[in-house]
């Protein structure tokens, strides 16, 4: 199993660009999915997470903003805006490849890598895509639908398998959470090589909503962030069980 954690950082390798830290501060607290590093913990899986903040460079974009919708509100592959649309970054033709080449497809190398190793040493490759979301959308949100559920599986028609959906809503209805299917987000990460393509590499996403965990005032950890911890890894191993059948 990978567990890919991409938004957990908040390191800005490189400021060139960026206007005002304290805004930069400000989306970094807004935008960070804190601690899916710790939340999202399988003995034996292997880990991939973004050494950087989804502020500085998005991995979960689209490479080539004509491709990414959420380019054309300043929050594509190398953010520009900040969530109420005020400007956060001048992003230069030459900065933006610099972040491509050097982040973005290093990242996407690491994950091919790992998938295509999977392939090779066990015959298929699992991917856990792995998130939070605040419980108020951002104003930049596509879906602006509340309330919002406790937790959320994104899919793919391709790459996850039904029992592994079926799974999820039985496995946090009897643990009294709501689950939301491809809501408040969809999708799920698939290396572009694998994408839509082999049907031995599986891939879906689990999200979180911070009010389970977070402080709303902060990033600080609430009461309960042991027991979702133990949530979160009670579904990893249900799907780990599931992927063996």
């Amino acid at each position: 199993m990978i567990l890919h954690i991409p938004h957990a950082s908040a390191n800005i390798p490189d400021r060139e660009g960026f206007l005002d830290e304290e805004k930069v501060q400000a989306e970094i607290l807004k935008l960070t999915d804190w601690y899916t590093d710790d939340l999202f913990q399988l003995e034996e899986a292997i880990r991939l997470i973004a050494p950087f903040s989804r502020v500085f460079c998005d991995v979960e974009r689209y490479r080539e903003d004509e491709q990414e919708p959420m380019s054309f509100k300043g929050m594509g592959v190398t953010y520009t805006t900040c969530d109420d649309g005020s400007l956060l970054r001048t992003v230069t033709p030459s900065l933006r490849d610099r972040i491509l080449h050097g982040y973005y497809d290093v990242h996407h190398l690491q994950l091919t890598a790992l998938v295509d190793l999977q392939l090779k040493e066990k015959g298929r490759a699992l991917i856990i895509d792995c998130h939070s979301y605040p419980n108020q959308p951002f104003i930049r949100d596509i879906d602006q639908k509340e309330p919002r559920p406790d937790f959320n599986i994104g899919i793919s028609g391709f790459h996850t398998p039904e029992r592994w959906i079926d799974g999820s809503t039985s496995y946090f209805n009897d643990k009294g959470f709501s689950l939301g299917i491809d809501w408040p987000y969809s999708g799920t990460m698939v290396p572009l090589k694998h994408l839509n393509q082999n049907p031995n590499v599986y891939s879906i996403m689990l999200e979180v909503n911070r009010d389970l965990y977070l402080d709303k005032n902060g990033n600080g950890k609430t009461e309960r962030y042991d027991e979702i911890k133990s949530v979160v890894g009670g579904w990893l191993e249900m799907i780990g069980a599931k992927a063996m059948q």
